[in-house]
């Protein structure tokens, strides 16, 4: 499967620790979205079936996950940096840039969408890889964090209240909240935008809200999935 296919959705891709990520979409999350160009790219818009299709790597998230203190008993320390997403878009009144339309690269466009996922390497290293701190990415996105869990006296577990949606304990589990980073905590701060847990074996719930699209919170949770070596 390549990018010039009509299954392509986007990327997810990861550092060799498996602790940081980065969500490309393969179409543009708004007008004036600029591609990362890349020699696979490249090849793709040489062979481009229709001119209305921008077929490319549109960066619109930067995952993190740090040393976890708890362990396998606790939630995963994680940040998102939505690049595509203005943190006033949290906010009573704020909006995000949305697709208006799904482009087709041709009349038989198949419905089934592949998502990749891969390392990453040195013909398409980003600076989102790079150490650093999450403060050195674009300025005025969203940023969200996982809500901190609390201590469960009875059960003598870390616990986050999923309402009913989560029924069995994993590492997976998260719940991602905006960051105080975006400016003064208000009472939007606590709403809960994605959550994800495990139900089963093998089975998962993901539930998200506005302003993050079914795209970006699929990309954050398939994340989740990934072994991370330095963090536990």
């Amino acid at each position: 499967m390549s990018k010039g296919s009509n299954a392509y959705a986007g990327k997810l891709r990861s550092n060799f620790l498996g602790t940081k990520f980065t969500v490309f979409d393969g179409q543009p999350p708004h007008a004036g979205a600029k591609m990362t160009k890349s020699y696979s790219s490249r090849l793709v818009n040489l062979k481009q079936v229709s001119p209305r299709v921008p077929t490319g790597n549109y960066p619109v998230a930067n995952i993190s996950y740090e040393l976890n203190v708890l362990g396998s008993r606790g939630p995963r320390r994680m940040h998102c940096i939505m690049d595509a997403i203005p943190a006033a878009a949290v906010e009573p009144g704020g909006v995000a840039p949305t697709q208006t339309e799904f482009y087709h690269h041709s009349a038989d466009f198949c419905p089934s969408l592949l998502f990749f996922r891969s390392k990453s390497n040195h013909a398409e290293r980003v600076e989102s890889f790079q150490s650093g701190p999450l403060s050195s990415q674009r300025e005025g996105a969203l940023v969200l964090k996982n809500k901190a869990p609390r201590w469960h006296e009875q059960l003598q577990c870390w616990c986050l209240n999923f309402h009913g949606r989560v029924t069995v304990a994993s590492v997976k589990n998260f719940q991602l909240v905006a960051s105080q980073e975006n400016g003064p905590a208000g009472p939007e701060h606590e709403n809960i935008i994605l959550q994800f847990g495990k139900v089963g074996k093998d089975f998962f719930t993901m539930d998200y809200r506005y302003p993050i699209s079914a795209f970006q919170a699929f990309a954050i949770c398939l994340s989740s999935f990934d072994t991370k070596i330095a963090c536990e």
